[in-house]
Order: C-alpha cells, then sequence, then structure tokens
C-alpha cells in the first residue's frame, strides 16, 4: 500500500493534468471558424453558455493551482522538518 506523502504526490500530478485540460477549455475558440451562430435564435444563449463555461474553466484551474501550491508547501516544510529530528522512538521520548 502506498504511503500518504505518495498518494499525495500522484494527487498534485492528478491536478497538475486537470489544469493542462481546463487550460484547453478555456483556449477553445467559442464561435469555430464557419460557424454562423448570430443567424440563430439561440445565438445569444449559446455564446452567453459558452462563456459562462470557460469562465468556470479558468476559476476552477486557479483554484486547483492554488490548492496544489498549498499541499506543495505543506508536504516540503514537513519533509524539511523530518530532516532535523532524531531518528527513532526512544530518541525522540528521551527529552
Amino acid at each position: 500500500m502506498k504511503s500518504s506523502l505518495e498518494l499525495k504526490k500522484e494527487l498534485i500530478e492528478a491536478g497538475r493534468e486537470a489544469v493542462q485540460e481546463l487550460i484547453k477549455v478555456a483556449k477553445e475558440k467559442i464561435i469555430a471558424n464557419g460557424q454562423d451562430l448570430l443567424t440563430s435564435d439561440l445565438a445569444a444563449d449559446r455564446l452567453k453558455n459558452a462563456a459562462a463555461a470557460k469562465k468556470l474553466a479558468i476559476n476552477d484551474a486557479f483554484e486547483i493551482l492554488s490548492k496544489i501550491d498549498s499541499e506543495e508547501e505543506i508536504l516540503n516544510s514537513s519533509i524539511d522538518s523530518d530532516k532535523g529530528k532524531p531518528g527513532g522512538f526512544a530518541e525522540r521520548r528521551a527529552k
């Protein structure tokens, strides 16, 4: 079974991959070449929904990135703090 540290590292990597996918969604054009949405009765609704989807993708990406940054900071600080501590149970209890 994987340790919590390994699982957190995998989650961070999965989060980065999710952000890449959200970036792809955000970069997609709302109106593809050759589409004439402006003549349609549903043009305004389609444009509004597409813009809302892009906004949601961008906001989700930033939220994921901020969570990744905070988790990496926690992981790095716990790794750094563990380096200065004595090794085993007896050493920790000998204070």
